[in-house]
């Protein structure tokens, strides 16, 4: 039989709860559990002014924020909508019904401002990591680090060639504020000093952005978020933005090591990561220099295909610093004996040059096989092939193994940055817009994983 018509009339009472109306199992609801903003206020304290009109609640905006990037909302226009008329969003807000959404308008002054002078999202990124470390998910023994590319809000068609681009003669009274942020970051290392090499075309509205084609499809300006994590449960221990070129990115899993050491005294045993932080200086630094076990492949260029004998087919005698050939011949860096002894000085790149007499050479039966285009025998040597040797040792233990195994997880988070976080494109512009992007959404993954590893206990959810 078929039902009434309904008709909409208004009540003049309503009781209504909207605790009662957000499902316990919601995301939402189990992120708050983590959520601690209680130290906002103090931290942003001398950034406000004594007099005026008061602000929008700072805490509201932050967990605004949490909002979109936990949910994937990546328009702060179309998040103002959402927690408008979502109930969870109003709850985890703290926003009753007549409360009234702040305007998208607010968080671009306030990021422009207050947010990024005092560096509260970077304090806010170091609150739940904090809150991680104390629910025991990261033991700080084994790390890995990666980055991965992503898109600026930028275009070719709004750029200049490298040979028409001069830096020199932007004004900065008149330019926009990606520009200045990219004028302030000319002799950061991470930016404008990781590479002396200039960028095929430069943007005009992100100029910071690099152009790039490392995905082997048509180029495209971006920025690369650089993550450190720990290996047990996959939380994101510290996260930088740089550009996207290897020097600048393996450049910052130095400053994040550092920087996880200073702030929450983190000593890796450890460090898990890919071929491009195989470079000599960066296995010395990690070996030398902070005591960590390189998981890394050696970066080796010694390899020949032709045939012909290969570096480690010579064998160093670290005692009289001499390598000897297959033929049993010394190949040393100095053939002349100098009445003061010469200093070993290596060249740009960091290599020690050996050579063999050529009269060895010319008598040896393997020359063939040898240097068969050239007169005498050459190897090189790098100054920190000691490092190297260690990382190269450690690559045939059952450890190494179970470390290549490991560094997925921090392909996994990228993964999940993207598909599920929605990722894939910055909306702000600058080394400050991408550096708050990235911490926002590395935030928003660690407090997922929280939610995630640690479930709100049946006793504690609302009836």
């Amino acid at each position: 039989m078929m039902g009434p018509r309904q008709y909409t009339q208004g009540a003049l009472f309503y009781e209504f709860s909207i605790e009662d109306h957000v499902p316990p199992d919601h995301m939402l609801r189990s992120v708050d559990r983590f959520v601690d903003l209680s130290g906002i206020r103090q931290h942003l304290a001398p950034f406000y002014s004594s007099t005026g009109r008061p602000s929008v609640d700072p805490e509201l905006m932050i967990r605004m924020l949490l909002v979109g990037y936990i949910m994937g909302i990546r328009s702060e226009r179309r998040l103002c909508e959402e927690v408008h008329l979502n109930l969870a969003y109003r709850w985890f807000c703290r926003l009753d019904l007549t409360s009234q959404v702040p305007d998208h308008s607010t968080f671009s002054k306030n990021r422009h401002g207050r947010f990024r002078d005092s560096d509260l999202l970077r304090h806010l990124f170091e609150t739940v990591v904090a809150r991680c470390i104390s629910e025991g998910l990261a033991s700080g023994q084994r790390l890995a680090a990666d980055a991965s590319i992503i898109q600026a809000d930028a275009n070719r068609q709004n750029s200049t060639a490298q040979a028409e681009w001069d830096p020199m003669a932007i004004t900065p009274e008149d330019a926009p504020r990606a520009v200045r942020d990219y004028l302030a970051t000319l002799d950061d290392a991470a930016f404008g000093a990781a590479s002396p090499v200039e960028p095929k075309f430069t943007s005009h509205s992100d100029p910071a952005s690099q152009w790039t084609g490392a995905r082997g499809g048509p180029a495209y300006f971006a920025y690369s978020t650089n993550y450190l994590i720990d290996t047990d449960n996959g939380v994101i221990l510290d996260v930088a933005a740089t550009r996207s070129i290897r020097q600048a990115e393996v450049g910052s899993v130095r400053t994040m090591i550092d920087r996880v050491s200073d702030t929450f005294g983190i000593k890796p045993e450890r460090l898990i990561a890919d071929t491009a932080y195989g470079k000599g200086e960066m296995l010395d630094w990690l070996v030398q220099q902070r005591g960590i076990a390189p998981h890394i492949p050696v970066i080796d260029k010694s390899g020949r295909k032709d045939g012909t004998f290969e570096r480690a087919d010579f064998t160093y005698d670290p005692e009289k610093d001499i390598y000897t050939c297959p033929g049993g011949k010394e190949l040393t860096q100095n053939r002349r004996a100098f009445a003061k002894p010469r200093e070993k000085k290596p060249d740009e790149d960091g290599l020690l040059r050996y050579r063999a007499s050529k009269a060895d050479c010319d008598a040896c039966a393997l020359k063939a096989r040898c240097c068969p285009k050239g007169p005498s025998r050459k190897v090189t040597r790098s100054i920190y092939e000691p490092s190297r040797d260690v990382a190269r040792a450690i690559a045939r233990t059952t450890q190494y193994a179970i470390s290549c195994k490991l560094r997925k997880k921090v392909e996994m988070l990228f993964a999940h940055l993207k598909r599920i976080l929605g990722l894939n494109r910055l909306r702000l512009r600058g080394p400050c817009g991408a550096r708050d992007e990235f911490h926002l959404a590395a935030t928003a993954q660690n407090l997922r994983k929280l939610a995630k590893l640690l479930p709100t206990p049946p006793s504690a959810r609302p009836a």
